[in-house]
């Protein structure tokens, strides 16, 4: 068992972390569920967001929070019974969301971020993989002058600071690369750097392929049945009991239902997200991903058909789907591009594990010897999944990690 690692969840971060494990000699066992990349890895806009230097940060204008609180939005809706279980992991947010304190989120979020590109493509160079890769960038669009002149200051901010690229587009510029836009926009953001995944879940499989063509083993099974044997550990499949020296803890929005049997509770809360998918009437293409700030929703080319992609929804965590984004953003969309009908027969609905202070939980579990985190990855698991598992591995082989992994340290939420 001396050197065996189970990992818990088989999203990208998951089989990233099971496979850099398993290239540096590890005994790896990577559980699930579900297949690999069924989880919140199958249903997101499929980008490696490079430019994403500057996470999402709680709003400070009492004119944007007035918006959401009015609950009609289209990119961010909540239930109302799930508001007290919110209210202290959301005051928390709002207040890693002062200037002060988001400069120091940015610093560490940029850290993992500029590292995406080239962790995904040491993966993928040489794979299947790659065919799902594209480097087309994606576009934000802006409906006034006004806002495309803000966005053009926030763009430089990240060229000049982070080292993003991008190219600016007006409406000409805009409506020639989009031709099939049936809205004018003022202008637009194009991205430049990140990568369009043409199907998220089919890239988590082809990088749990090499995980296995290199000899880690996947199984399914529960991950609640964790529990100490030893100075090991051990979980309970359907093929009976699975043990290992380490285990990793990669479960995204369910990683505290774990985690707080431990003695770790994270203050991890979930947003909700739905997508669709669309044909085009015609010969009708959309050529890159947009996100229309107006509207609040991207809209992404992907093998299944236009994908829609809604904003966030808080709700209790057994509740049921309730698309109700979904239903605002549709008729929006149909007047955005020529989409003429649903792909699939029911929305897919996913949940994405965010923390406080904006940043994702990596490193060792605290109090527990030979338990490692790797989760609350907010919007970004598909893009950090590569850095994550190469900075994990790292640690747990006692390596000099590629980058600090101090701002993501487990026990800064104690």
């Amino acid at each position: 068992m001396a050197g065996s690692v189970l990992v818990l969840g088989a999203g990208m971060v998951g089989v990233s972390v099971a496979l850099h494990l398993r290239k540096r000699g590890r005994q790896v066992v990577l559980l699930d569920r579900q297949a690999p990349g069924e989880g919140a890895s199958f249903g997101n806009g499929g980008l490696i967001q490079r430019e994403a230097v500057f996470p999402h940060p709680f709003p400070r204008k009492l004119s944007e929070i007035l918006r959401i609180a009015g609950n009609r939005s289209v990119d961010a809706v909540y239930h109302p019974r799930a508001l007290p279980g919110l209210a202290w992991p959301l005051l928390r947010y709002w207040w890693h969301s002062a200037p002060d304190r988001y400069a120091q989120a940015v610093a560490g979020h940029a850290a993992l971020i500029a590292t995406c590109l080239d962790e995904h493509l040491a993966l993928a160079q040489g794979t299947p993989a790659m065919a799902l890769l594209r480097p087309i960038g994606w576009m934000r669009l802006y409906a006034t002058p006004q806002q495309m002149e803000a966005a053009l200051a926030e763009a430089a901010r990240a060229q000049r600071e982070r080292g993003v690229n991008f190219a600016a587009l007006d409406s000409q510029a805009l409506a020639a690369a989009e031709p099939h836009l049936q809205v004018p926009r003022a202008g637009a953001i194009h991205w430049t750097d990140p990568l369009s995944v043409s199907d998220p879940q089919a890239l988590t499989l082809a990088y749990a392929a090499q995980f296995e063509a290199a000899g880690g083993q996947i199984l399914r099974g529960d991950a609640t049945t964790l529990a100490r044997h030893g100075a090991g550990w051990r979980v309970t499949t359907p093929q009976g009991p699975v043990e290992a020296a380490e285990v990793v803890i990669a479960l995204g929005a369910a990683a505290g239902t774990v985690t707080r049997r431990l003695g770790y509770a994270p203050p991890l809360f979930g947003k909700r997200g739905y997508h669709m998918h669309y044909r085009l009437r015609g010969n009708a293409v959309l050529h890159r991903p947009i996100l229309d700030t107006q509207s609040g929703f991207l809209l992404a080319p992907m093998r299944a058909g236009v994908r829609l992609t809604t904003g966030a929804e808080f709700a209790v965590a057994e509740a049921p789907p309730t698309p109700v984004q979904l239903a605002r953003a549709e008729p929006l969309a149909q007047r955005l591009l020529p989409l003429e009908g649903r792909v699939d027969e029911v929305p897919w609905m996913g949940v994405r594990p965010c923390t406080p202070d904006m940043l994702p939980i990596i490193g060792p579990l605290p109090g527990q010897a030979g338990a490692w985190c790797a989760f609350g990855h907010a919007h970004q698991g598909l893009t950090l999944g590569p850095s994550t598992g190469r900075l994990l591995a790292e640690m747990m082989e006692g390596a000099p990690p590629f980058l600090p992994p101090a701002p993501y340290r487990p026990e800064r939420f104690g």
